[in-house]
């Protein structure tokens, strides 16, 4: 169970993570610029996204005790929905990409990072009203909040995908900030 848990949190991070996944070679200043200014306001918001999942998956062995588990899983969860209405403040106050429907596409997008921590901050909420004296029904509980943190991972991807398409994703994925935390030091880009 907790197992699932921890899978269900993984792919939940996997749509922020993505931000650094688009290739292409034509791209104007102006787009990059866009880019480098919502980056650099992202890169420690993914970085908190990584711990809090780190601790998660930390605590979620079999032997871990629900109150600890309990503990860690509200803090990470508030972690991550703070996280999330960070990005979405630096997506907003970075303006409308310069590209076609482009403040259409920073609307949307604001407005999925918005709603992910809202849902982030819904799970930290249910995860502290579970019962840690009775360790079946914890686990029951924990299932319940799994199910629904795949559920977040998928509805919030569809502004972000795209976000991250055409100019404007080719122009982050070069940027740094919105590579994947540790992915800045991994081998070359065989692209570039």
């Amino acid at each position: 169970m907790n197992k699932k848990f921890a899978a269900a949190l993984s792919g939940g991070a996997v749509l922020v993570m993505a931000l650094s996944g688009c290739s292409s070679d034509d791209s104007d200043d102006k787009v990059n610029d866009w880019a480098k200014t919502v980056c650099d306001q992202v890169q420690p918001q993914l970085k908190k996204i990584s711990d809090a999942n780190t601790s998660i998956q930390e605590q979620t062995a079999d032997n871990s005790k629900p109150a600890d588990v309990q503990k860690t899983d509200a803090q990470a969860f508030q972690q991550i929905s703070d996280a999330y209405k960070a990005m979405g403040t630096a997506v907003d106050k970075a303006g409308a990409p310069p590209v076609d429907d482009g403040e259409t596409t920073q609307k949307e997008a604001v407005k999925e990072l918005n709603a992910s921590s809202a849902a982030y901050a819904d799970l930290k909420k249910q995860v502290e009203g579970l019962d840690t004296k009775d360790q079946a029904k914890f686990a029951d509980g924990l299932k319940g909040v799994a199910d629904e943190l795949s559920e977040i991972s998928k509805s919030g991807d569809q502004a972000l995908k795209k976000l991250q398409s055409g100019e404007v994703g080719t122009a982050m994925s070069k940027q740094p900030g919105c590579q994947k935390p540790g992915a800045t030091s991994a081998s070359p880009d065989a692209k570039a």
